[in-house]
């Protein structure tokens, strides 16, 4: 029996083996295939969370990114806002301090005060060296205007005694802190009320009438305790540029007649002056030369000038020119002259009388550019224009 033949035999017999394994291995088959479906379909469910995921977090991302960039905008514009608030902020504190600047220190310096006594006694009643070839004096009042009456019966007005300014400075008063400026004379001779004159606030209060406006500054008097000081006030950018105390002992009023006057800051042709008086020599007045750039007291003298009835004084030509009155107010007269110079003897000096006015002199301030005097007598305000002659001459 051949091979083919057994074969053919077997067939029958091996059928329903094959049919059985081949069976099997379709179902492994179709299980794999389901396996791999529903792994691909989980898969696929994943990957559609993951791309919601990971979408949703891009948005998210996005508008985090949005809101921090409007944030940094914000920050930004504050920022600049700030910055711009800053250097307003910086600016006005400088136009402040312009305005209203910081108190200078005005510590007295005993050591250097003394020193500065010392050295102007050391000077006292020397022969003065004049700084200019001026030679005149007061021969007589030429002529009087009485301009208004403005504020109360004591004060002072004056222009710039060495500028070019044609302003008018008004003190109303023997104790305040504000003066009134008028551009000319003209609006103030026509305003007759302050409201249209500036004011001028100054740190400290003045006292008495003894003030001065000289070259762009004013010099006046403050009052601390029982000393007095000397501040140098830029009119330009209202500042304190300078502040001396007065190295003078138990200083009592300089004139007899005006009582709230302890020093009078006068200028002529040769400089600034202070005139004062002390209880060292409480019947006589004293002079002293002031440099108007360091208020340092460059020589002092002892006058014959009595302080009695003496109602104002003024320099010129660095000869000292008391004027006097009586306490029922008469006419007042120029009565005693002391030259620090020695050129004019106090006996060859001029009697000039002043024409016969309201009252009394509350303070006389020379202007030795126009060569007249501006007065407050009582309320009014009066400009003296005075005659002058040689020194030799009178």
């Amino acid at each position: 029996m051949g091979p083919w033949r057994c074969l053919l035999l077997l067939l029958p017999l091996l059928a329903p083996a094959l049919r059985a394994q081949q069976q099997q291995f379709m179902e492994y088959v179709e299980r794999r295939i389901t396996l791999l479906e529903e792994r691909i379909s989980q898969w696929h469910d994943q990957s559609s969370r993951y791309s919601t995921e990971l979408r949703d977090f891009k948005n998210q991302v996005l508008g985090m990114l949005e809101a921090a960039e409007k944030e940094r905008e914000a920050l930004r514009a504050e920022a600049e806002g700030a910055a711009v608030r800053v250097d307003r902020l910086e600016r006005e504190v400088d136009y402040l301090e312009t305005q209203n600047p910081a108190p200078p220190c005005v510590e007295v310096d005993e050591t250097l005060m003394d020193k500065q006594v010392a050295t102007a006694k050391q000077r006292k009643n020397e022969k003065y060296t004049k700084l200019t070839d001026c030679s005149d004096t007061i021969a007589s009042v030429r002529a009087m205007k009485i301009l208004k009456r403005f504020g109360s019966a004591s004060g002072l007005w004056t222009k710039d005694a060495a500028g070019s300014s044609e302003k008018i400075y008004v003190f109303d008063g023997t104790a305040n802190d504000t003066v009134y400026v008028f551009p000319r004379m003209r609006e103030f001779t026509l305003f007759s009320a302050t409201r249209k004159a500036a004011r001028i606030k100054l740190p400290y209060p003045w006292v008495g009438t003894g003030h001065l406006v000289y070259d762009g500054h004013l010099y006046y008097i403050r009052q601390q305790g029982l000393s007095f000081q000397v501040i140098k006030f830029n009119l330009a950018n209202k500042t304190v540029v300078d502040s001396s105390v007065f190295p003078a002992e138990e200083q009592i009023p300089v004139f007899g007649l005006s009582p709230s006057t302890y020093i009078e800051v006068s200028a002529d042709e040769e400089g600034l002056w202070a005139i004062y008086a002390t209880k060292e020599d409480e019947k006589n007045m004293c002079l002293a030369k002031l440099d108007p750039a360091s208020l340092d007291i460059e020589q002092m003298w002892d006058t014959p000038c009595p302080r009695e009835n003496a109602e104002g004084a003024f320099v010129v030509c660095g000869a000292l020119h008391v004027v006097y009155n009586t306490r029922l107010p008469s006419r007042a007269r120029v009565q005693c002259v002391f030259d620090v110079s020695g050129t004019l003897a106090p006996e060859d000096a001029s009697l000039v009388y002043f024409p016969k006015r309201y009252g009394s002199h509350a303070s006389l301030k020379y202007n030795p550019r126009e060569r007249q005097i501006y007065a407050w007598d009582d309320g009014y305000q009066i400009i003296y224009r005075m005659e002058m002659k040689k020194k030799l001459e009178v």
